[in-house]
């Protein structure tokens, strides 16, 4: 009998899920399909109920419904409770369980490109989801100091005092951290600023940035995204979403399915789908 799995988003025709899974699904030899699933914040209760009737086998969450969704689910791993924000859902015999691969999945990914991670000062962009799962990840592998800017404050403060790993951590404003810069090894923009299909915003200038600093933004879709291509004209080395993607969404397959899939591949169908 056929499997059925999804994401979940608003927006979501941006999503290279469907064409990375639909293919490992082939290679695997499983008789199951992937499908995007745009679902409005206010239809949230309604959908994860819809998804449940359905007996779907499992899916994945994103912007908006990361922290929403948790309330509607049966089970939350620890590590997706801790952090607050859930990106995989397990249907374990009827019982919906929440999962978080994105932190994970993110420092698979920065280690391909940036070495001795751990000592470096960062500042995370953005208090959402996926900046929690981010953040918890990159203090429990050590690194000693995460600033965080977002435009509400208390959310940020929320995210740094609820990290049950030691790490220090000034919040600041979307402006301060402007100024201050210079002071970062490794910025790390989480936020959807800059997604398809609105391609020319940034979250920040980046006209302070320091020369030897590593820009990151976990955004895949455009392939360079405008702060990405801001801090390339200005001589930094960087990084897209697309390891990230690759690596949190091949944890997530193997929760589903058992089986650990071959990123390097997974990577060439991604960028294959994105023109290159």
């Amino acid at each position: 009998m056929q499997q059925f799995f999804a994401v979940i988003g608003d927006p979501i025709a941006h999503s290279m899920s469907p064409a990375m899974h639909n293919e490992l699904f082939q290679l695997n030899e499983l008789d199951a399909y992937y499908l995007p699933l745009r679902i409005k914040s206010e239809d949230l209760r309604v959908a994860v109920a819809g998804l449940r009737a359905i007996g779907i086998a499992g899916f994945n969450v994103t912007v908006p419904h990361k922290e929403a969704i948790m309330p509607l689910l049966d089970e939350i791993d620890p590590l997706a409770k801790a952090i607050g924000a859930v990106n995989t859902v397990v249907n374990q015999a009827g019982k919906l369980v929440g999962y978080n691969t994105d932190g994970t999945g993110y420092i698979a990914g920065l280690k391909e490109d940036l070495q001795d991670f751990n000592q470096k000062k960062m500042l995370i962009i953005g208090a959402g989801g996926a900046a929690r799962g981010i953040y918890y990840a990159l203090a429990e592998a050590g690194v000693e100091e995460i600033d965080i800017c977002n435009r509400t404050l208390d959310k940020a403060r929320k995210l740094a005092m609820e990290c049950p790993y030691p790490v220090k951590s000034t919040l600041l404003t979307i402006q301060e951290a402007e100024q201050l810069l210079a002071q970062y090894d490794c910025i790390i923009q989480t936020t959807s600023i800059g997604m398809s299909p609105h391609i020319g915003e940034k979250p920040l200038s980046l006209k302070k940035l320091n020369q030897h600093a590593f820009v990151s933004d976990i955004i895949y879709n455009p392939h360079e995204t405008a702060v990405l291509h801001e801090a390339k004209q200005r001589g930094v080395n960087v990084q897209n979403g697309l390891n990230m993607f690759v690596y949190q969404g091949a944890l997530a397959f193997e929760k589903w399915t058992g089986i650990l899939p071959d990123s390097e591949r997974m990577k060439k169908n991604v960028l294959q789908q994105l023109g290159g």
